[in-house]
């Protein structure tokens, strides 16, 4: 990043952009998150400090492993999916993509991951052009 940013823009600019996301550290401990009340993915205060295996269901544990394995190996640096979960008005089904990303420090050592999070149902409906402001 260019520049240095003072922590409570940090703390504003994390809590603002339109994506939820975690953060694990290189041990896979939850290191902690943002959006706290208004996240798809709720989690209790208690979750920071414990093992991802732990925060994940079963069905989709052996793929998080994988991911996070090959990040740590250097044979990854992204995985991306969507899946359709009940958020709309009445229960209908939302677009919500998920985007695991290795993080590294300038000499390539894995840090952790950041797991981001957002609900693009509402882009999915955008069929025209609207310019800035429009």
């Amino acid at each position: 990043m260019m520049g240095e940013l003072p922590k409570n823009v940090l703390d504003a600019l994390l809590e603002t952009i339109p994506i939820e996301f975690s953060v694990l550290g290189a041990d896979d401990k939850v290191l902690g998150w943002n959006r706290h009340e208004t996240r798809i993915f709720k989690r209790p205060g208690a979750v920071v400090g414990r093992d991802v295996r732990n925060c994940h269901p079963k069905k989709s544990l052996d793929k998080v492993e994988r991911i996070l394995a090959e990040m740590k190996e250097g044979k990854r640096e992204n995985a991306r999916f969507w899946i359709d979960l009940p958020l709309g008005e009445d229960g209908g089904k939302e677009k919500v993509v998920i985007e695991y990303f290795a993080l590294r420090d300038a000499d390539g050592k894995y840090l952790g991951c950041l797991e981001a999070s957002q609900n693009i149902e509402g882009f999915r409906r955008l069929d025209w052009e609207r310019r800035l402001l429009d």
